[in-house]
């Protein structure tokens, strides 16, 4: 068991919460660029299995991951350490 602190994102998709940059908001137009560019540039990672994406995450890499999650949930997430979110709150969202 790892002591590294992850994000889980959605659906037992996880980050590692040190490469996180920012977590923006999927509507605003910084987001929807950023989305553009990395897909693109084959640096997208798509976690929303299917969902309508809430949430932009951009990692130190490059790399751009979408999520389903709001970008509030994910952030309480990270502040509390609690990735133990039940099936029931991701179908919800």
């Amino acid at each position: 068991m790892s002591s590294l602190p992850v994000l889980n994102v959605g659906f037992s998709n996880i980050v590692f919460a040190s490469k996180i940059l920012a977590i923006l908001q999927a509507e605003s137009a910084g987001a929807k660029r950023l989305r553009l560019e990395a897909k693109e540039s084959s640096r997208l990672i798509d976690a929303t299995q299917g969902r309508k994406t809430r949430s932009v995450l951009v990692l130190d890499s490059g790399h751009i991951v979408l999520s389903a999650i709001r970008p509030d949930s994910l952030t309480k997430r990270l502040e509390d350490g609690d990735n133990n979110i039940g099936k029931e709150e991701e179908e919800e969202e």
